[in-house]
């Protein structure tokens, strides 16, 4: 579609007026001067000077470009030409006419007429513009009674740019009426007329009274996390969306030349904490060069821990997944990164072990992250032989050639499920841990044995847990977007159910990290900061989206699902955690296991979960996790006579 131009004043014209206005004022100077003494005025040739000052307006303005402003848009820029001209314009006058080159009997231009000129040619040629500027201000204005209003929040220089560029867009279906100050000093004030209110909620309150505001824009650019709920909560109460904008400077990187791109806050925006900050070189030093591989790389985790990888110039990156189409979708974003490391996308299961074994054969992974996993808590709850083939048999099978191979380094993402587990899926992948663990402390001991002649194991092995992940592919907040769009209800297991949020991102960071200073046999946990209810983050979300909770969508609560617990726990307080050289990483405390005792146990596992025997596989998983406990599951009859602390 293309938008009508608005009609723009020919250069030609603007040119014409400029030297009308510059024959009008000297003639009103020397009027002024001779206090309209005809008599006076008569001794003066008003013809031959009105022409010179023509001449010497016309040169000047086709020096400066003076002319060539859009007269709508007249800035500080033209301001300053039209100054310089009347400047010059004045020297050239005082030069002719105390030179008497034109008439030597008299000054053509008394120094009086000069001065007086100087201002009356200064208030013509400005006053001219700034009337059509404001004409078509008040214009716009009138057009925008039915458009929305909005306050920016900030009063600093990209809150002006973006006031300007709202303001000279036609199309924009935004007025703005106010700005939202971040600190109380300017609440009361006026910033290019507008008022300017305190982000307090009295204050906001006068934002909808007074200012008439619907709309908050917040440039992205500007506030922290924890100020942003803070203004989020207060707007919803009263009525007010919230929007964010794209910073200023992609503005002048012509990222934004489609318009003005506004996004409406989302819950992910609300619960994203401020980034963890690591500073660890030796994750640079170990990645680059190196042929790496990652199970799961289709999967949200997957995925990210590959861009991340990617960006620290790897030789190889081994895309390891059996989901044909997300892989693919995964190969075609990756082609678009101008890297040197070449992607390899690689369908196969981790649970066949000849495919795996021909993967390290011809690749030989330096350094492996093991992304793959089923976690979806009921669905392995009803399925609990596949969670162990996939989570337990698959693990085993890729830490086995990675020791056989030689890797240097494997790395496993595990969950705080796997803490005192009341779920197969968690119980799978604490069974995962307990395997790496004491495959690593066997590795080392056999090393021991043989003498210092042999070194050190060539592979180590390193675990890191974390919570739920936002926006990772059938978690909570996804699908309450999805019932949102249908028009609810927004569904709950129970009132009280309290989860962990980290994103994607800062997940795929822990892990780089943790595969970076790990030296082996560790399980990495992550200060989470605060839990959240799953039930305010739907009715934040429902508020968000404008309606109102128990009123226009409603938060229906379904019970627990099979193997589902109220509360996540991620050991991650000081009696149960060593410290490491980041207060927001910690080193678990956990039981040492006795690697032939466990791996005689996984395999028997494994050998039922192939059978697919059900009862009996979660009665293994049970003797293997002995803190395993069910929780509303057909298999807490397995848990009769145990002590549950």
């Amino acid at each position: 579609m293309v938008r009508n131009s608005s009609w723009i004043t020919p250069s030609w014209l603007i040119l014409l007026l400029d030297l009308g206005c510059s024959v009008i004022a000297i003639n009103l100077a020397f009027l002024l001067r001779l206090n309209f003494d005809a008599s006076a005025i008569v001794l003066y040739p008003l013809g031959k000077i009105a022409l010179l000052t023509g001449a010497v307006t016309l040169i000047l303005s086709l020096l400066l470009h003076t002319y060539r402003g859009i007269v709508r848009f007249t800035s500080l820029a033209d301001i300053g030409r039209i100054a310089a001209l009347n400047v010059i314009s004045c020297g050239i006058y005082l030069a002719i006419g105390y030179s008497y080159l034109l008439d030597p009997e008299q000054t053509l231009f008394p120094m009086s007429v000069i001065l007086i000129n100087f201002f009356i040619s200064s208030f013509l040629l400005l006053s001219y513009r700034l009337l059509v500027k404001w004409i078509f201000k008040y214009y716009n204005n009138f057009r925008a009674v039915n458009r929305t209003r909005a306050a920016i929040y900030y009063t600093g220089h990209s809150s002006l740019m973006l006031r300007k560029a709202i303001s000279d867009d036609p199309d924009s279906d935004i007025r703005i009426t106010a700005f939202l100050a971040d600190t109380n000093a300017h609440a009361g004030k006026s910033l290019e007329g507008l008022p300017i209110y305190a982000s307090r909620k009295g204050e906001l309150y006068k934002l909808v009274k007074q200012a008439k505001a619907t709309l908050l824009l917040i440039p992205e650019d500007h506030l922290d996390r924890e100020h942003l709920n803070e203004l989020v909560e207060e707007c919803m109460s009263l009525n007010i969306r919230v929007q964010k904008i794209i910073p200023v400077s992609q503005w002048t990187e012509g990222n934004a030349n489609n318009g003005i791109q506004l996004k409406d806050i989302n819950i992910e925006d609300l619960l994203e904490r401020s980034v963890i900050d690591i500073k660890n070189k030796q994750l640079s030093k170990e990645l680059k060069g190196k042929s790496i591989l990652v199970t799961g790389a289709a999967g949200s985790i997957g995925s990210e821990i590959v861009r991340q990888v990617m960006k620290y110039d790897p030789s190889v990156v081994i895309l390891c997944d059996k989901a044909e189409s997300p892989l693919h979708e995964l190969e075609l974003e990756l082609a678009e990164v101008t890297t040197g490391a070449q992607v390899i996308p690689f369908i196969g299961n981790v649970c066949d072990r000849v495919r795996m074994q021909q993967l390290f054969e011809i690749y030989a992974p330096v350094i492996v992250y093991h992304a793959a996993a089923y976690k979806h808590v009921p669905m392995m709850e009803k399925n609990p032989s596949i969670a162990v083939m996939n989570n337990v048999l698959g693990t085993k099978i890729v830490a086995e050639l990675a020791v056989e191979y030689g890797a240097e380094k494997f790395v496993m993402v595990s969950t705080d499920k796997a803490v005192n587990p009341t779920n197969v899926m968690g119980a799978s992948k604490r069974i995962a841990e307990i395997f790496s663990q004491s495959f690593n402390n066997h590795l080392n001991e056999k090393y021991q044995k043989m003498g210092p002649v042999y070194g050190t194991p060539p592979t180590r092995f390193i675990t890191t847990r974390f919570g739920n992940v936002l926006g990772s592919n059938g978690s909570v907040i996804p699908r309450f977007k999805q019932q949102l769009e249908k028009g609810g209800p927004l569904t709950v297991t129970h009132p009280d159910i309290t989860r962990y949020f980290m994103t994607i991102p800062e997940a795929c960071q822990l892990v780089l990290e943790a595969g970076s200073m790990g030296k082996g046999g560790e399980i990495f946990v992550f200060d989470m900061g605060k839990p959240m209810k799953i039930a305010e983050l739907a009715r934040k979300m429902i508020r968000m989206s404008g309606k109102e909770p128990g009123k226009d969508i409603q938060i229906v609560f379904t019970g627990l699902r099979p193997g589902e617990k109220l509360y996540e726990e991620l050991l991650n307080n000081a009696e149960n955690t060593l410290p490491t050289y980041h207060e927001k990483i910690m080193i678990a405390k956990v039981r040492a296991s006795d690697f032939t005792e466990v791996n005689e146990q996984v395999n028997q596992l494994i050998e039922s979960a192939r059978k697919h025997y059900l009862t009996p596989t979660v009665a293994m998983m049970k003797q293997l996790v002995p803190e395993f406990i069910s929780k509303n599951s057909a298999y807490e009859e397995l848990d009769k006579g145990k002590m549950i602390i």
